[in-house]
Order: C-alpha cells, then structure tokens, then sequence
C-alpha cells in the first residue's frame, strides 16, 4: 500500500506534531511540527524539514546550524496524527547546543539537568 499524505490526521493549523528519534540509538531529540508540504518535503529530500511555527517558514534543520538530520525512516501512529521521524543527527539537536531537546529531567520534585552543552 503507497503512503499517502492526505490521510494524516492535521490540527486546525494545518500541522502535525513529529518526533525525532535518532535511528541507531532511540535516543529521542526533539518535538517539532510539520505541514503537509513539509511531510512531502522532507520524503523527497530525505532532509527533515518543519514549520516553523514561530517565523510561519519551513526550518529544514541544519541549514543554517549545520547540524543536520537526514531521514532514515519516518513512521506514522495509530491516530495518524502524529509523526515519528528515525533520523541520523549530526551534531545536537537542540538549539541549546545540546544533543537532544529533553535535557531536564523532574526527579523527586526538582528539575535536574541530564545532558550538558557540546563543546564547541
């Protein structure tokens, strides 16, 4: 069965929320959102590419930073409305300089800091 992008299930914004996950570890990166153009976009590109909610743009990441996540495999949940991108990430993630965006952790009532910035 061919995939096909019109039976994903978008918000009244017209997005959907994306996962990425790096492909060889399952350490999970960051959340981000894309549109249907975006979806298209980054299946033909094998370049993750978002909406930037924010500036109202597309965000291919690593355009600008460098660090880029090339496509490995995306999935698609049970609901259709969410996205789950497997991708190879270089460098971090997070526009903290961190590796993945969950870097604090909520243990016993305090925030913890788990993940410090890359050098560099």
């Amino acid at each position: 069965m061919s995939f096909d992008p019109s039976s994903l299930r978008f918000d009244a914004a017209g997005l959907l929320p994306v996962i990425a996950q790096e492909a060889e570890t399952g350490e999970v990166l960051m959340l981000a959102w894309m549109n249907a153009e975006a979806v298209a976009m980054t299946l033909e590109t094998g370049r993750v590419t978002y909406w930037s909610r924010s500036r109202q743009s597309f965000w291919v990441k690593g355009e600008t930073s460098g660090h880029v996540q090339h496509l490995v495999e995306m999935r698609v949940d049970c609901d259709r409305d969410c996205l789950l991108a497997l991708v190879r990430q270089e460098g971090p993630a997070c526009h903290t300089n961190r590796r993945s965006c969950f870097y604090t952790a909520v243990r016993g009532g305090v925030e913890t800091e788990i993940i410090a910035p890359m050098p560099g």
